[in-house]
């Protein structure tokens, strides 16, 4: 194995002690200029390359923060995270990036780790079985920066970066109203989802401005898999009185959606109507091209980091969080289209 070479490596060639080869690297006064031309000289010729965690955990920094992500299997997780670590490249820092695979043991795991690893800070979208806090407010407690992004919770008061999920599921549910539909469901995410949660305000506020009762007979809650959302599809359309439209809480589901309905050999969007969330290239490539809720997620990803470094480089109070809330944009593909 080639052999790394060291600062003792450059003293012993040059005849010099250990600290006057530190001092010479780090341009330190207090040194004569020829030892240290002499010293970073040699340096160059011997391709010396510092050795940035020890010196980074003698000064208790690693340069290092920790990512927390449900799945990078979903496009708009896997979209954030390059978002995130391109821009921590820029500043200098690596990205530690776990994934939960939905699952809050993990995430107990996860966290655990990346403290153990000494990260400076931890940017966190929570697992879909998460309720439980403790393991969050335990870091707050030890003063590492926190960030949320699209998953959080209420009940911890922490910096985070999301979408306005009320106002697009609102926006979704009037553009299915103004082309017919009149009996709207929503396949939604778990129950205790904040982003689904979110979106089920908006579904409610619309129907209510339309002066369609709420009926809850219509809110299925779903995890995230595809068959589970085929086989929601079939018990939704099997009954006397179905929907004419349906909002899905995201592409991964709307294609299982669509799945089901081809099976029933129910039209889209002849019969149904369908809008989801997350505009993934996917949706404009099946048949039909499905329409969509577009997120910003680059600038979901520079804004989680931005508040992250802003902790870190004290820039910003952990206890005064700043909560940004992004605005999106519904495509209107032919899932949704009124056909005259």
């Amino acid at each position: 194995m080639p052999h790394q070479v060291t600062i003792k490596d450059i003293a012993k060639q040059l005849n010099v002690s250990v600290a006057t080869v530190s001092r010479a690297l780090r341009d330190l006064p207090d040194i004569h200029p020829d030892t240290k031309k002499a010293v970073l000289d040699l340096a160059k010729e011997l391709d010396y390359q510092p050795n940035v965690l020890a010196a980074s955990l003698v000064k208790s920094k690693t340069k290092t923060i920790g990512l927390i992500v449900p799945d990078l299997g979903y496009y708009f997780f896997s979209t954030v995270v390059k978002a995130i670590e391109l821009e921590a490249i820029k500043a200098g820092y690596s990205i530690l990036i776990t994934q939960t695979q939905e699952s809050f043991e993990r995430e107990l795991i996860n966290i655990q780790n990346l403290s153990r690893s000494q990260v400076e800070g931890i940017i966190i979208s929570l697992s879909r079985e998460t309720v439980n806090l403790d393991h969050i407010t335990r870091l707050q407690r030890r003063g590492i920066p926190l960030v949320f992004f699209d998953r959080d919770s209420d009940e911890i008061h922490a910096s985070k970066v999301m979408v306005d999920n009320e106002q697009s599921a609102y926006e979704a549910v009037k553009h299915l109203l103004e082309n017919g539909c009149k009996r709207i469901a929503f396949l939604a995410g778990p129950k205790n989802v904040s982003v689904s949660n979110q979106r089920r305000l908006g579904y409610l506020r619309a129907l209510a401005e339309a002066g369609i009762q709420e009926d809850d007979s219509l809110i299925i809650h779903s995890d995230y898999f595809q068959d589970t959302a085929t086989s929601q599809t079939h018990e939704l359309m099997m009954r006397e009185n179905r929907p004419d439209g349906i909002l899905v809480v995201s592409d991964r589901l709307a294609l299982g959606v669509l799945v089901g309905l081809r099976e029933l050999k129910i039209r889209v969007p002849e019969d149904v109507k369908i809008v989801s969330f997350n505009n993934e290239p996917i949706c404009g490539v099946v048949s039909p091209t499905i329409s969509s809720v577009a997120q910003p997620l680059e600038e979901i990803g520079k804004l989680a980091m931005k508040l992250i470094l802003d902790q870190i480089e004290g820039r910003s109070d952990c206890s005064e969080p700043v909560i940004e809330v992004l605005k999106t944009k519904l495509i209107i593909r032919e899932s949704s289209q009124k056909i005259n």
